[in-house]
């Protein structure tokens, strides 16, 4: 039986070192291996976030750190802003609103990203504002936001934290939280770190412990206090994820072997600009930008003429390529094309020459080839510099 290429955008593939190391002996969360184990994981972590700060672990997933960052730092009535550029933009609104914030939602068109400019001028009328939410890599569209640019904007303007969504994109796009001026930073382990579900990453800056040492939450699972407590313990205060700790050591493992983080995310942009490539010789249009495209993930429009959602299943089904459908009012008009963590430019390849395949099953015109020699001449070219 032919194994399933898995090209999503999470869950991705898991490497099989990381596995391996997963399958070891179990130990207790309360024992000095696991504390060892805890500390030196959490240590190595680090430079994914490009943070001096403690990196907590909870056993959930993303969006439990989302709720967590949301939960921790705010009460209800409190004014916030939520930056949405796509599903998971307003999975922080819902969650938000679920928690009874006031929100200011500035939503950009899905495939566009928000700039500096869009949200101070939206800042400026505002006042009162407890913190800005915004998503580093919207997994629906594909489109990156300039984080950086958007944290100077709500210090210029703002008194706020900035909390940043970087679930579909850390461990595969460059992050500075500390440099940039980021107050919480989360992601989770299913996608660019290579982890099974299961394990989210909270990092905080000292500005907003002090506002959630002044805000006293009612959540009991999600207090970050309390996981900043157990941390300095090197512990977690719940049963953790430990297997997934395991294989988060052999993770870091594999980043140093590449050359350390800076050559991981350069891997990323290479398959990005690969990916894009690609499709646009074969004459398929992409939902974004060339600036604010996604270096994890490229969402891609329906090739012209084809019943999107027959062409998928026959990829799946005879090449056993697995692509990921549209979300929302994009479902049936775009797939994405994951391209994070354990992926490779040969994945690619492998990926745009089995897409090509599928063109030719379903009589679209395109000169055979065309996709696979774009891809190839970005990475020959990468490879000659």
């Amino acid at each position: 039986m032919y194994p399933n290429i898995l090209r999503h955008p999470g869950p991705t593939p898991i490497p099989k070192k990381v596995e391996l190391a997963m399958t070891q002996n179990m130990i207790s969360h309360r024992s000095e291996e696991f504390t060892k184990l805890y500390q030196e994981a959490t240590e190595r972590v680090k430079p994914l976030f490009g943070t001096k700060q403690d990196i907590l672990l909870l056993p959930s997933g993303g969006t439990a750190a989302l709720e967590a960052a949301v939960a921790n730092t705010t009460s209800a009535g409190d004014e916030v802003v939520v930056v949405t550029i796509g599903a998971f933009g307003d999975y922080f609104v819902s969650i938000c609103e679920k928690h009874g914030l006031h929100v200011h939602k500035l939503e950009k068109s899905w495939g566009e990203a928000c700039t500096k400019e869009d949200l101070a001028a939206f800042l400026k009328p505002l006042s009162n504002i407890k913190a800005v939410f915004a998503t580093y890599n919207e997994t629906s569209t594909g489109a990156l936001n300039p984080v950086k640019q958007l944290a100077e904007a709500v210090h210029e303007h703002t008194d706020a934290l900035f909390i940043v969504d970087g679930v579909s994109c850390i461990g595969g796009a460059p992050s500075e939280m500390d440099e940039w001026g980021i107050d919480i930073l989360v992601t989770g382990s299913q996608k660019a770190i290579m982890l099974p579900p299961g394990l989210a990453f909270v990092a905080v800056s000292e500005k907003a412990w002090k506002v959630i040492e002044a805000n006293r939450t009612t959540v009991y699972y999600l207090d970050l206090l309390s996981y900043r407590a157990w941390a300095e313990k090197s512990m977690t205060p719940n049963t953790p994820a430990i297997s997934l700790i395991m294989g988060l050591s052999a993770v870091c493992d594999l980043i140093e072997e590449e050359g350390g983080f800076a050559k991981t995310v350069e891997r990323h942009e290479l398959m990005k600009n690969m990916v894009r490539a690609a499709m646009k010789a074969l004459s398929i249009d992409l939902l974004t930008s060339d600036t604010y495209a996604s270096p994890t993930l490229t969402t891609i429009c329906a090739p012209k003429g084809l019943d999107l959602s027959a062409f998928l299943t026959h990829l799946k089904k005879k090449y056993h390529l697995d692509l990921a459908g549209g979300l929302g009012h994009l479902q049936g008009k775009v797939f994405r094309f994951g391209h994070m963590g354990y992926c490779f430019p040969s994945d690619i390849l492998q990926a745009v020459s089995l897409i090509e395949a599928g063109l030719q099953d379903f009589s679209y015109p395109f000169e055979s080839g065309a996709g696979v020699k774009a891809a190839q001449d970005v990475f020959l070219s990468s490879v000659k510099n």
